[in-house]
C-alpha cells in the first residue's frame, strides 16, 4: 500500500490527515467502522464514529472515552483530508470510511452486509478508486439464505421447544446479531431474556431508537423461576459453562454463517444451526466491489487468497490481500480454528450441498 492510507504496526494511517483507521494499538487519533472488539479498542487519544454506533460503542470503551461524532455522509476534515462515514449494514452505527485528498478517494468497508435489516442502516456503495473490503465468507459456497424465513425456522423452534417443555437457548455474538434476532423474534410464542453481556448492547440499541421485544435479565440466582418455554439469547462463550444449569431442560441452538457448512453445529455441540450472518456473502462481496467502481482492492480477514485470485483473473479489477488484525465473524475467540475447519470441509459441503442443518 501507498499514498494515502498505509498499514503501519498500529493500524491503517493517513499520514496526511494525522489518524488511524480502527487501530489495534493505541494511537492519538482513531476512526472506528464499528465497536465489535476487533475494529474499536480501549487506549485512542480520541475516536470518531456516527451519532447512532456512540451508545453501543462507549460502554466498550469506557466512560471515559473521548467520543466524537459525524452523521452519515456528513464531511470532517482532518489536515486537507476529507473524511465521511457511510453506511455498512453491519451492526447499529457500523460505517465504511471515505478518505478523499487532492481528488483520490480511498474507501476502508469495516464489517458489512448487503440487505435490509430493522436493527441498522442500510448498506450504501461508495464510489471510489481504492477499495479495502473484508472477505470473512469470501468463498463461493457462501450464499446466504432470506432471512425472513431463518427467523420463521427460529420462531418454529422456539414453538416446538415450548410445547415439549423445554427453554430455547440461542447463541449468537452479543453486539449485532443477538439484536437482530430479538428484533425477528415473536413474542407472542412466550418470555424472552438476554444474557448479561447481550441486555448492555441492548441497552445501546434502544437508547439508539431500535425498537426491540421485551427482553429480561437472565441472571444468576434466579431459583424459582419458571424458565419454561422460553427463548434465552446469550453469547458464544456461555456454552458449556455452569450459567446454562439453571435451565435444566433445555435445547440449543447456533447463529452463524458458519452454519452453512455441514458439520460446524457438531463443533459447536448445539442442536440446531441457523444460518444468518450481519457479512456479506460471496456474491455480495463481489457485487460491492462492482459498485464501487474501484480500480484497486485490497482484502482483509477472511478467505483473501481465494477472493484475490477470482478478482485478478476475472475483473479487470487489481486485487491484493492485506493483512490486517480484524477476525471477522468467530464464535469470539476461534477465528483462526473457524478458518481452518471452513476450508478442510469444503469438498464435502460442496458434494452434500450446504444445508441449514
Amino acid at each position: 500500500m501507498s499514498e494515502l492510507l498505509t498499514r503501519t504496526d498500529r493500524g491503517l494511517y493517513c499520514e496526511a490527515g494525522g489518524f488511524y483507521i480502527d487501530p489495534w494499538r493505541p494511537v492519538e487519533r482513531a476512526v472506528v467502522t464499528h465497536a465489535h472488539a476487533d475494529h474499536a479498542r480501549r487506549g485512542m487519544g480520541s475516536y470518531l464514529t456516527t451519532p447512532e454506533g456512540e451508545p453501543v460503542l462507549r460502554p466498550r470503551m469506557g466512560e471515559e472515552a473521548v467520543i466524537q461524532t459525524a452523521a452519515y455522509g456528513e464531511a470532517v476534515h482532518m489536515n486537507g483530508v476529507t473524511v465521511s462515514l457511510h453506511p455498512a449494514g453491519h451492526i447499529l452505527g457500523s460505517a465504511q470510511v471515505r478518505v478523499e485528498r487532492r481528488g483520490e478517494v480511498w474507501v476502508v468497508s469495516g464489517d458489512y452486509k448487503l440487505g435490509s435489516d430493522r436493527t441498522c442502516a442500510t448498506f450504501e456503495p461508495v464510489q471510489c478508486q481504492t477499495f479495502i473490503t473484508e472477505s470473512t465468507f469470501g468463498l463461493p459456497i457462501y450464499r446466504w439464505p432470506d432471512q425472513n424465513e431463518i427467523f420463521r425456522q427460529m420462531n418454529d423452534w422456539w414453538a416446538a421447544n415450548r410445547a415439549a417443555g423445554k427453554v430455547s437457548v440461542l447463541f449468537a455474538y452479543a453486539l449485532g446479531k443477538a439484536q437482530r434476532l430479538l428484533a425477528g423474534a415473536d413474542p407472542s410464542i412466550g418470555p424472552i431474556y438476554g444474557h448479561g453481556a447481550v441486555q448492555v448492547c441492548n441497552e445501546g440499541y434502544r437508547q439508539a431508537g431500535i425498537d426491540l421485544p421485551a427482553c429480561e435479565y437472565a441472571g444468576r440466582g434466579e431459583r424459582g423461576k419458571d424458565w419454561d418455554g422460553a427463548l434465552v439469547v446469550a453469547p458464544p462463550g456461555a456454552r458449556g459453562t455452569p450459567w446454562l444449569r439453571k435451565f435444566r431442560n433445555y435445547s440449543t441452538a447456533f447463529a452463524s454463517g458458519w452454519m452453512l457448512v455441514r458439520g460446524q453445529r457438531r463443533r459447536r455441540s448445539v442442536d440446531r444451526g441457523f444460518v444468518m450472518s450481519d457479512h456479506a456473502d460471496w456474491d455480495g462481496l463481489l457485487q460491492t466491489v462492482r459498485d464501487t467502481g474501484c480500480e484497486r482492492c485490497f482484502i482483509t480477514h477472511g478467505s483473501r487468497r481465494v477472493m484475490e485470485q477470482y478478482l485478478n483473473s476475472e475483473t479487470e479489477v487489481e486485487a491484493h490481500q492485506l493483512e490486517t488484525w480484524f477476525e471477522g465473524e468467530t464464535d469470539e475467540g476461534s477465528a483462526e480454528s473457524d478458518r481452518e475447519s471452513t476450508d478442510e470441509e469444503l469438498a464435502e459441503a460442496a458434494n452434500e450441498g450446504a444445508g441449514n442443518e
